[in-house]
């Protein structure tokens, strides 16, 4: 009886070291930059100044004045997802807080309301 016990307990650390092993290779698939040598983390909205980012499978917007995550954006984000619209990759920025660069992003990719855009990395759907 105790040798399946104990059986039974290495086979779960096995089961949970393999299952930690996937998670870990899934969330290291993004793709890198070769110029920059980043990660290709986030896409940056221009007609909303938010984020989405692959990695974490979450949006970054303001609210309120600060900074949050959701799996969702709210409501008066006009339901926007993240296949729709007009969206840009950020290739030179892999790390946790890329609203930092947010008046940098503004300048490299403005948006126009009529929907014309002067960059090439911008995609419409």
């Amino acid at each position: 009886m105790n040798a399946r016990k104990i059986l039974l307990v290495i086979a779960f650390i096995v089961c949970n070291t393999i299952t930690a092993q996937v998670t870990y290779l899934e969330n290291s698939t993004l793709k890198f930059d070769a110029d920059t040598n980043c990660q290709l983390r986030y896409l940056y909205f221009p007609n909303m100044q938010a984020y989405y980012d692959k990695l974490n499978k979450v949006y970054i917007f303001r609210d309120k004045g600060n900074w949050v995550e959701a799996e969702e954006l709210p409501h008066l984000y006009g339901g926007y997802s993240l296949y729709s619209k007009v969206r840009v990759e950020i290739t030179d920025y892999d790390e946790d807080k890329p609203y930092l660069l947010l008046k940098q992003h503004k300048k490299q990719f403005p948006y126009s309301k009529k929907g014309h855009f002067t960059y090439q990395t911008a995609a419409i759907d």
